[in-house]
């Protein structure tokens, strides 16, 4: 095992949090560089899709890019989170952000340009220059003292334009840098206006960019608040056709509902809807800096295993090569034949199809390539890797683990994920089985007197129903049995496999909160044991 993680082993109780991310990144960068770099750099694998990864890729925050149509709502949604602004924010109904802001934490709030963001070394930019001035000059950081900003960062991409115009003059390749971002972020956002689903030729394009992201991906339907529920419904199912035709996945992806800014709803009859969507999508974006070190190494497996392909192309067409006479003809011939050696590179070396890269892209890159000057099979390099995916990830993930267990849960705190932990406006505070949590009088008597008469229909004999009669009145329901045996277990307070009155008030009450479309609670809250048995309770601590 490696020497890294005899040091983790001994030092774990001494290790704090951060001590143990960075363990866990010294690992992964080991990785990359002794087993995985030196066969992308032997088949010029950086030259044909992705740049090799530096030390900021591994170190830094969990990052969530965001992607939408102008207008959609993507600079709001930031503001919405962070709840303040940030340099460089411009929103208005028209397109206004032609930048890609990465917004990040600073002790002090300020702003770095393009070109200069991508010679620092502490910040996982610096292969975007790649990209040239043009993309540069729309390239910026913000950074700010935020506390929501000290977990995740934020991509702000410009508004996806229609038009074959608004693509030839952004003057570098839209799309190119989309998929840059998405190889390194943890969360792709796709933004949707509720009166705006039509996904344009970019937008499809971009969306196309994320191939072999799909586990990132998430869709926001933003503003829903300004229809109405038959509308919403119909918006819902019109989006849901419109993804399907260009992700081309049997998954559906997941959408989040709502009206992401602070502003009144201008509808409110879906109010409880957007309230657990949001708080869904908080709960996705807060386990973010949790899931950053599994989500680094499998975005490094998914990395070794395209090298592993990539060699695999590159050194069967170097092999394919005449040595003298008709190169020009057969460098042709091998790359309108490139999907048949797929195929055959498939077979020969079991490789599963979606390991391989897309063929027409491909084959426009190959086209530039003298196929003479490629290395040839160098199997030393390929074990390396092998032995990596066979060997070194299990005891890394298994590390992984140990860490999510021994140390506490990290969650991004701040900004609009605070207003929904705390108080009343907590979701589901006052509602299901923590409705009557901060009142005094127990909360089923209001309709006990109703359950009463039930009560005394069941033919109690000394104050109580049996079992066999209390069945005959929830079965009513027509709940599952598995729900009414857990409705009876929190109901029957002494276990002595009866009821009295208040315990069917109680049971009666359980069944309303389930018909209601909440959750049972595991146990039963101490507001809702009936008075006459909260003496024979222990006591909590």
């Amino acid at each position: 095992m490696f020497s890294w993680m005899g040091r983790q082993a001994g030092g774990r109780e001494r290790a704090g949090g951060a001590d143990a991310v960075q363990t866990v990144t010294g690992g992964l960068r080991s990785l990359y560089l002794r087993k995985v770099l030196p066969l992308e750099e032997a088949y010029r694998f950086h030259e044909f899709h992705s740049p090799a990864l530096e030390d900021a890729d591994f170190e830094n925050k969990p990052m969530i890019l965001l992607v939408g149509q102008y207008s959609t709502g993507k600079t709001t949604f930031i503001r919405y989170l962070l709840e303040q602004d940030f340099p460089g924010m411009r929103i208005g109904p028209e397109p206004t952000t032609d930048s890609f802001i990465a917004v990040m934490y600073g002790e002090t709030e300020g702003s770095t340009p393009g070109n200069a963001l991508v010679v620092d070394p502490k910040k996982p930019f610096r292969k975007l220059s790649r990209f040239g001035n043009a993309f540069l000059n729309r390239f910026m950081c913000s950074q700010l003292p935020n506390q929501v900003l000290k977990s995740i960062s934020i991509i702000d991409s410009p508004g996806i334009l229609s038009g074959e115009k608004q693509r030839i003059s952004r003057g570098y390749d839209f799309c190119q840098v989309l998929q840059w971002f998405a190889e390194r972020v943890d969360r792709i956002i796709l933004l949707f206006d509720a009166h705006k689903l039509d996904i344009s030729d970019e937008f499809s394009e971009a969306i196309k960019a994320f191939r072999g992201q799909d586990d990132k991906i998430r869709v926001v339907l933003n503003k829903a608040d300004q229809v109405d529920t038959q509308q919403l419904m119909r918006v819902y199912g019109a989006l849901m056709w419109s993804l399907g035709k260009v992700i081309n996945t049997p998954e559906v992806l997941r959408v989040y509902i709502g009206s992401f800014w602070a502003q009144p709803l201008q509808n409110t009859d879906n109010r409880r809807l957007f309230e657990a969507e949001a708080q869904d999508l908080f709960r996705d974006i807060q386990s973010l800096p949790q899931k950053a070190a599994v989500r680094k190494l499998n975005d490094l497996i998914k990395r070794a295993r395209l090298a592993k392909v990539h060699a695999y192309i590159i050194s069967y067409l170097k092999k394919e090569m005449p040595s003298v006479f008709g190169k020009e003809n057969k460098k042709r011939e091998l790359i309108s034949r490139l999907p048949e050696i797929y195929i055959q590179l498939q077979r020969e070396y079991q490789i599963s199809a979606g390991d391989f890269p897309e063929v027409k892209a491909m084959q426009e890159q190959l086209e530039n390539y003298d196929f003479t000057k490629f290395h040839s099979l160098k199997p030393k390099l390929i074990e390396a890797v092998d032995n990596m995916l066979s060997n070194k990830i299990s005891p890394l993930m298994n590390l992984i683990s140990q860490e999510e267990t021994s140390t506490p849960t990290q969650l991004v705190q701040g900004g609009a994920f605070d207003g929904t932990t705390e108080g009343p406006f907590n979701q589901g505070y006052g509602e299901g089985a923590k409705e009557g949590a901060d009142e005094e009088e127990w909360v089923v008597a209001k309709d006990k007197p109703v359950y009463d008469e039930l009560f005394y229909t069941l033919s109690p004999i000394n104050g109580k129903i049996s079992g066999v009669n209390a069945k005959k009145e929830m079965v009513t329901s027509k709940l599952p049995n598995s729900v009414l045996g857990k409705i009876w277990k929190l109901a029957d307070c002494d276990c002595d496999g009866m009821l009295d009155e208040e315990e069917f008030a109680l049971a009666k009450h359980l069944i309303k909160i389930k018909l209601d479309g909440y959750e049972l609670p595991s146990s039963l809250p101490p507001h809702l044991v009936p008075p006459s048995h909260r003496k024979s309770l222990p006591k909590a601590d």
